[in-house]
Formats: C-alpha cells, structure tokens, sequence
C-alpha cells in the first residue's frame, strides 16, 4: 500500500514539474496569439497586458490587405509537397543499399555521408549558389527543390538505422522465393518502415515550411514568395505592425500545429525505432 501511494506521488510531482516546463515553452505561443488580438497601441503598454481589453479581429483581416496571403500559402505548399515527395522517394533508396546491399566502397560513402552531416550549411552556401547560378535557375524554385532529389545525409542516416534492425530472415525468405532486389525493397522492407518514413517526411515538411534563407536567396519576383518572406513584409524601416505580423505567424503556424496532433503518434514511433535500432 505505501509502495502505491509512494507511486502515485512520484507521478503527481513529476507531473506537475513537466506541467511547469511545458509551460514556458508555451508562453511565447500565448504572447503571439495574445498580440494577434490587441491593437498597435496595446502592444506598447506597460506593464504588459496579458490579456487584450477586446478581441480584435482586425489584424487578421490586415494579413490579407498588407500581403497576398493566399498566394505565398499556395507557393510555400508547392515547395513543401515537392521537397517531402523528394525525400521520401531518394532517402529510403540510398538507406536501403547503405544497409542491406554489399558493395564495394559501401562503407566509405556511408562515412562520407555522416561527414556531410557534419558541415554548416552557410559553408556550402555560396558555391551551390554559384552552381545553380550558372544553370540559370536562380529566380525559379528549382534551387529549393533539386538537392532534395538528391538524398538528405541526415534522413538517410535515420533510415539505414531502422533498416539495419530489420531481420534478415525476412530478406533471406524472399529470395528463396524468387524475388527481385527491388521487389525485396517494395514489398518487404519499405512497408516495415512507414513509421521512419513519416518521420522523415515530417522532418523535411518542418524544415521547407520554415525556411527563410532559401527563398530569401533563390527568389527575385515577388508573386513567387513564400509564407517566410512575407513576414518580412509587415515591417518598415521605422516601425513594425505588430498584431498583423502575430495574427500571420499564427496562420502560418496553424496547419503545421494541426499536423502534429494528427500524426505525433507515428512520429514519436519513427523517431523511437530510428534511434533504438541498428
């Protein structure tokens, strides 16, 4: 009875101790929502008022006024839906023969991948630059969207991981059957890693829907702006228009939140067995 209630206390404390954290992570949330609703004035009182005095809706209508609101939604799901297509199509590939296939120099290109991982992307920054450059392909969205047809270091290392823990009877069993390499890959191997698979494609949607630099450096005509760039937009030189910027950063941060909720339990799962595994 008292290893119980000892129990139950453990829990309760450690409880409200995560109760207590997640609310500090969450108060810069509520002050974005909060502001969404105030007046320009109200934001400049002191003592800060947590609460506006009335909810008003006028910064949301703003966001459409100040900015072309739809399009740049429009532009940054394009790239975003390209960039997971990208990612989820290239990354289980190279995982795949990194872990299951043997082949000469397999080793080699695996460290070569955890060393690119290890290197800023501001290093890189210019030479690709001058390399989509010379392709005449700046001002269009092929900057944003190519490397990632390419393989991302990163999600290939999570997805080798996951594959290496997979059995190899599963692999032995198939072959004995007849199957292809590819088929073996198809029809066995990537089913068994939907969970990674989302993870990787959440990881990517995440990466390309908050991405500044990229479209800030790859873009020149205004119709092709994204969400990111936007923002930029509700401020000046000389002041900045703070409830229509929040009431947009909570737009923008709306779809990404309500992705969460949907499909935390398969990520938590994707990030658990990529990690535990191999």
């Amino acid at each position: 009875m008292k290893k119980k209630i000892n129990e139950q206390a453990n829990n309760i404390l450690r409880h409200t101790v995560l109760l207590i954290i997640s609310m500090f992570f969450m108060l810069p949330f509520y002050i974005m929502v909060s502001t969404s609703f105030k007046t320009q004035a109200e934001c400049f009182v002191y003592p800060i008022k947590w609460l506006p005095e009335n909810l008003n809706f006028a910064a949301y209508q703003d966001v459409f006024k100040i900015i072309p609101f739809g399009r740049y939604f429009i532009n940054t799901v394009y790239i975003t839906a390209a960039n997971v297509l990208g990612v989820v199509l290239t990354c289980p590939l190279a995982a795949y023969s990194l872990a299951r296939l043997r082949w000469k120099g397999r080793e080699f290109l695996f460290f070569l991948t955890i060393a690119v991982m290890m290197i800023p992307y501001q290093v890189i920054m210019i030479p690709i630059f001058i390399l989509f450059s010379r392709m005449g392909v700046i001002g269009t969205y092929w900057p944003l969207i190519i490397p990632q047809y390419f393989g991302i270091p990163f999600f290939i290392f999570l997805l080798r991981q996951f594959f290496k823990g997979l059995p190899k009877e599963l692999e032995d069993a198939a072959r004995i059957d007849g199957c292809s390499e590819f088929s073996i890959f198809s029809k066995i191997f990537l089913p068994l890693c939907k969970p990674a698979i989302l993870t990787i494609a959440i990881f990517q949607l995440l990466n390309t829907w908050n991405d500044f630099t990229g479209p800030l450096i790859y873009l020149t005509k205004s119709k092709m702006y994204t969400l990111q760039i936007g923002l930029q937009q509700f401020k000046s030189v000389h002041v900045t228009n703070w409830p229509p910027m929040m009431a947009a950063s909570v737009l923008i941060s709306l779809p990404i939140i309500i992705l969460f909720f949907i499909a935390q339990k398969q990520f938590i799962e994707g990030v658990t067995f990529t990690g535990v595994k191999g």
